[in-house]
């Protein structure tokens, strides 16, 4: 399976990290407007019916209340004492009104029944009838000897029309005040009924309900329907309607949840105080629903674009952070082309080549570790013998791991130890070297490293600086001659060799070390008038001063003569200075000061003669070039005098030959390196191929060409490997070969560092360009 790339990975959990907040408030929002929602829709059910049951219970109380005027007046006490015949016409008259007068447009009142069982008859609004004939005789006495009093019961509206009417009766039921007279009595003889149509209180709630498309109902204290928008319910009991959760309504107000034919409803009630009745109302689920979807469409669209906006911001801020590994993938591919496989992950790919770079680099390690020896041995051998710069003598002996022990020594000094002869010993000759360096390795087992430098061997001598944080001078003295000959015993003892051991005066700055060198060797010397096996100080022999401080400048001296072949005159006046300094600055008697300045005329004469020029062409006199100098008196005088008598004599004449042989050697070096470049070609063998001076062609090329040799080779180098990656299909790896780099991966480096892009992009993009040629 491909593995995806951590990109894809980053970008997919910025993405469900983004989805999972703004679903989850989506829902929230949703789920809580809806819920809101709900609570207001149950909430306004639950005022209106507290108001339809205001408005009904205010039509009941007024009939009820007109009711008892009725009942109180005079005519109905009078009519009810009354048989009330034909001839009772104007009492009956006076009857009428009073009943009539109770219907009112306010109270919904259709019909007030007076029967009076005792005298025989019946009044209401069709008429007066004898009881006993009346047609619902028997049920309206029911009502007058039952249990009920003052009460509202839902009685048949057929119970109260003629029979010529009947089929005209347009509510099937009414809402009966029924009230048995005489009020108190335990044996009433008559009944009042005041009726109101069950469906004329239907409009009552139409009014409240106008643009709901709630379903109101009433149930009575029996929970048979009283009022509901389907007259034809009314009176039936409340399963009729579909609902059976009676149980679940309270004795107050409230809301729940029901099944009403199979959709979902949400029923708020109120129970009357007054009378019992029990207001219902019925809000479909789907309508409250459909205002949760309105929201829910508008929550939707909303988390959507803040859905694609928080999707955008994680596609660009994984990018972002994907970038660096991008950069870093990029940089192996065009460092390692084929690095990055396919498919592979990129950390495991970065950790491959973090792990090889590693790898390389503790080969590179031990690699320097096993030639830091050899390093630090000859640049010791160096400084003993003078070659290295004072000024940087400290810092390139901290390189090699001394500072400390500069730092901490107050007082050193050299020790050279030398073996005596090999005649008599089990030894040859041929082990010479192999003694050396066993003695060698005994020095650094006796003289712990805090106290000594490396060993080193020049010229058969074993040469050893050794320090001490002690400044005192005796102490110091006394420490070196116990070590010597220690370690005089020692090999004695294991190699069964007689060695001589020379020490130098102690002394305080590093930059002695040259000096001190050259005492130690002297004190060696003295072997020859004091026998074998000796260790002996300079001071032993020089009444304890130290060797000449005129370190005379064999560097500088060196250096000047390049510069005078190079006809350098600013450089070639600086370093006479510097040669003549020192020599100067010394305390010398005038004698000795004869001695350098002789030594510098003798180095600049053999230059002249190695070169090839006469004394003639410096000087027109014959006198004694040696003896003009002894005569001068004053340190000017002597500058002077090698400057304008030898050393810009000499300058003239080595810039009159440059302009005719630097060209002449330019061009013999550029040949080497067009016929050689595909060898391990270098300076130093054109040196020996043009029998030259390596220094001397380096300066001279720069000058000629104004680019160093190693910038030309390169360059040329460089310019060929172009070639073949333009015109041949030869490998890089081969191409690396041929021009003599070790590791192909050095090659490819190089290239990019120089052109900017790999010898493989080069080679696509020079394909890729001479296309588009072609085309056009």
């Amino acid at each position: 399976m491909r593995s995806r790339s951590f990109l894809t990975k980053l970008t997919v959990f910025g993405f469900l990290l983004c989805t999972l907040p703004v679903l989850f408030i989506g829902y929230f929002s949703y789920a809580t407007s809806s819920s809101e929602i709900q609570k207001h829709v149950n909430k306004g059910n639950t005022q209106l019916l507290i108001q339809i049951n205001a408005n009904v219970e205010q039509i009941v109380t007024t009939v009820n209340h007109t009711l008892n005027q009725v009942i109180n007046s005079t005519v109905l006490q009078n009519a009810m004492r009354s048989p009330l015949t034909v001839n009772d016409f104007k009492l009956y008259n006076d009857l009428r009104n009073e009943l009539r007068h109770m219907q009112s447009f306010d109270t919904q009142l259709e019909d007030v029944v007076l029967l009076n069982e005792k005298q025989n008859w019946m009044v209401k609004n069709s008429g007066l009838y004898r009881f006993d004939e009346y047609a619902y005789n028997k049920e309206l006495s029911e009502l007058l000897h039952g249990q009920t009093n003052n009460a509202w019961l839902l009685t048949p509206s057929n119970w109260f029309y003629s029979e010529e009417n009947a089929n005209s009766v347009s509510c099937p039921f009414d809402l009966s005040l029924v009230k048995r007279l005489p009020v108190n009595s335990l044996a009433p003889s008559s009944l009042i009924m005041a009726n109101i149509p069950a469906c004329s209180l239907q409009s009552v709630l139409q009014n409240e309900t106008d643009g709901r498309s709630d379903t109101i109902m009433v149930l009575d204290d029996q929970n048979r329907i009283l009022l509901h928008p389907d007259s034809s319910l009314i009176g039936q009991p409340v399963s009729a309607a579909g609902f059976d959760r009676i149980d679940a309504i309270g004795p107050t107000s409230g809301q729940f949840k029901a099944e009403v034919d199979n959709q979902s409803y949400s029923v708020a009630y109120y129970r009357s105080p007054y009378n019992g009745w029990t207001y219902l109302s019925f809000t479909s689920i789907a309508g409250l629903t459909k205002e949760s979807d309105k929201i829910g469409l508008y929550t939707l669209s909303v988390c959507l674009l803040m859905l694609l906006m928080m999707m955008l911001f994680a596609w660009l801020g994984s990018r972002r952070i994907y970038s660096p590994i991008q950069k870093l993938l990029k940089q192996i591919d065009d460092w390692l082309p084929g690095a990055k496989r396919a498919g592979s992950d990129e950390f495991q790919v970065i950790g491959e080549q973090i792990q090889r770079l590693f790898q390389s680099h503790s080969r590179l390690e031990g690699e320097i570790r096993q030639h830091l020896h050899q390093v630090r041995t000859f640049y010791l051998i160096r400084a003993f013998q003078g070659s290295v710069k004072k000024s940087q003598l400290t810092e390139q002996l901290s390189r090699f791991g001394y500072r400390q022990q500069l730092d901490e020594w107050q007082a050193m000094a050299v020790i050279t130890l030398q073996i005596d002869s090999l005649e008599g010993t089990r030894y040859d000759k041929s082990d010479g070297d192999l003694l050396l360096f066993a003695v060698c390795n005994m020095i650094e087992e006796l003289i712990k490293p805090p106290d000594r430098l490396a060993p080193v061997v020049i010229d058969q001598t074993v040469v050893l600086l050794y320090g001490s944080a002690a400044n005192e001078s005796r102490a110091f003295n006394s420490t070196l001659y116990r070590v010597t000959e220690s370690l005089q015993s020692r090999i004695q003892e294991i190699l069964e060799l007689t060695v001589s051991i020379g020490m130098s005066l102690p002394f305080e700055s590093v930059k002695q070390l040259a000096i001190a060198y050259r005492e130690a060797l002297d004190a060696l010397k003295h072997r020859l008038k004091l026998g074998e096996g000796i260790v002996i100080q300079y001071g032993n022999v020089n009444a304890g001063k130290h060797y000449m401080k005129n370190n005379y400048p064999v560097l500088a001296e060196s250096e000047l003569i390049d510069a005078i072949k190079l006809a350098d005159r600013e450089r070639a006046k600086e370093l006479l200075e510097r040669v003549l300094r020192p020599v100067f600055d010394a305390d010398l008697s005038p004698q000795e000061y004869q001695i350098p300045l002789a030594r510098l005329l003798n180095a600049l004469l053999m230059a002249m003669q190695e070169s090839g020029i006469g004394l003639h062409q410096i000087r027109h006199d014959q006198s004694s070039i040696f003896e003009e100098m002894i005569k001068l008196n004053t340190v000017p005088e002597i500058e002077d005098w090698f400057w304008t008598g030898i050393v810009l004599p000499l300058i003239r004449i080595f810039r009159d030959r440059q302009q005719s042989q630097y060209h002449n050697i330019s061009e013999k070096i550029i040949d080497l390196v067009q016929r050689h470049y595909d060898t391990d070609l270098s300076l130093e063998e054109c040196a020996t191929r043009l029998n030259y001076n390596a220094n001397y062609l380096s300066s001279v090329f720069r000058k000629e060409t104004g680019v160093s040799f190693s910038e030309y080779l390169t360059a040329y180098r460089f310019g060929m490997a172009k070639r073949w990656l333009t015109d041949t299909g030869m490998p890089v790896k081969d191409i690396a070969a041929r021009l003599r780099y070790n590791n192909p991966q050095n090659f490819i480096r190089s290239f990019r560092k120089l052109e900017g892009l790999t010898p493989g992009q080069y080679r696509d993009k020079f394909a890729k360009d001479s296309g588009m040629s072609l085309g056009s």
